[in-house]
């Protein structure tokens, strides 16, 4: 019987020191690069959506609403970006380099690659953040939001209905995001 290596895990310091490879960019996920290609069309587009209808809703109160948005949700080993990210103004300004826990409200839009384990593993460690509220995973194919919530579980919603959205106390319609 022979033994088996551990793989050695990434820092963060490492990670910074890894050239971003062509077509895409590196997060660093539980101390292991996880390679990210740019977002097509149809995603980019959805993601603008997302950023432009929860600006309505953030900008009163004092938060932010950005893409590609860079968090660090766990002190240890790793660098996560955000598809769209919400958090408070206050703490965008005090960042220097990557938020330190996770934006308040994190989306991810699903692409075809993402897989249930993946799209799990990421609410759950980011949830786990410093800061998190919510986490939605928002699927085009089958127009839903997944929405995680640290205090009520999981709950799916579907176009054409509303969706709440407690930490900016207020909601947007479904049937204008998915709109093509």
């Amino acid at each position: 019987m022979s033994a088996q290596s551990v793989p050695k895990l990434l820092s963060v310091e490492e990670y910074e020191r890894t050239p971003d490879p062509p077509g895409g960019r590196y997060e660093l996920h539980h101390g292991e690069l996880v390679l990210v290609t740019y977002p097509v069309r149809q995603h980019k587009a959805l993601q603008r959506r997302l950023r432009e209808m929860l600006e309505v809703l953030a900008k009163p109160r004092g938060f932010l609403v950005d893409t590609e948005y860079p968090y660090r949700p766990l002190p240890e080993n790793e660098v996560w970006g955000a598809d769209v990210a919400c958090l408070a103004q206050s703490r965008d300004d005090s960042t220097e380099k990557w938020l330190m826990g996770s934006p308040e409200l994190t989306i991810e839009v699903k692409s075809p690659s993402n897989t249930k384990h993946q799209l799990h593993d990421r609410a759950m460690t980011t949830l786990a953040g410093e800061g998190a509220v919510e986490f939605w995973i928002v699927d085009p194919k089958t127009a839903t939001v997944a929405v995680y919530s640290k205090t009520a579980g999981v709950h799916i919603y579907s176009a054409p209905g509303s969706l709440s959205v407690p930490l900016l106390e207020g909601s947007i319609h479904l049937d204008q995001l998915f709109a093509a």
